[in-house]
């Protein structure tokens, strides 16, 4: 994809249709509007077709495409308490490609509430406690990430479920207890309806995208070193 080529954009009349989902969110209304939605969902998949080519400009991607990146519309329903059988959003993931490279890309896309992510979303207690050990011999690597210019303005800060106490095997007055109090690690930048609509919304995913970078090449390391750190 060259820069002369025309960005794809998100079109307004697949945000349509889910409004009239979220009003109607049933099988009998979207079964008689099935077309109405391929037709939507297909225009969804070429934008996700857009970023994909785009990751694997810098990144290497496992998912084999933007197709294949977006989530199934229905609702797994069996334990939840609400039983609406479909989402109201378009939403799916790009996985990378082989055991070091770690953390994913994720997008949601639907009005008043648009964002991408990348995310460590339930680390393993085994992964959790390489995190930990990492942080508690050197956390400053993964502070200059977090607290560069570039990543605040981006996700404005690191996000996630955290621990009320010390983890165990801490104390609570560690220097550096408020990184490793984190179960979670999020990264998260959301965009306005306007940026959403925007001709350029293409180039602001993908900036967010590059922006995780370093921080998944950090994760990368932690979580795949062999035992002499290599």
């Amino acid at each position: 994809m060259t820069s002369a080529t025309k960005l794809i954009t998100i079109p307004n009349s697949s945000l349509g249709f889910l409004d009239e989902l979220k009003k109607h969110n049933e099988r009998e209304w979207f079964n008689a509007r099935k077309s109405e939605f391929l037709e939507a969902q297909g225009l969804i998949e070429n934008f996700a077709t857009q970023m994909l080519a785009k990751l694997n400009m810098h990144d290497v991607i496992e998912t084999a495409s933007g197709k294949k990146s977006l989530y199934r519309q229905y609702r797994d329903i069996r334990f939840a308490k609400d039983k609406t059988p479909f989402k109201t959003y378009w939403g799916g993931s790009f996985k990378r490609a082989g055991k070091s490279r770690r953390g994913g890309y994720y997008y949601h896309f639907e009005k008043g509430n648009s964002f991408v992510a990348g995310a460590f979303w339930g680390p393993s207690a085994a992964d959790l406690k390489l995190i930990r050990e990492d942080i508690d011999f050197d956390a400053k690597p993964l502070r200059t990430i977090i607290s560069s210019t570039s990543f605040i303005e981006n996700f404005g800060g690191l996000q996630g479920e955290q621990l009320k106490t010390s983890p165990k095997g801490f104390e609570s007055n560690h220097p550096e207890i408020d990184l490793l109090r984190y179960k979670q690690f999020l990264l998260i930048r959301r965009f306005s309806d306007q940026e959403l609509l925007s001709d350029d919304f293409a180039l602001l995913v993908d900036e967010s995208f590059r922006e995780m970078r370093p921080f998944f090449d950090y994760m990368s390391s932690v979580l795949t070193a062999d035992g002499n750190g290599l």
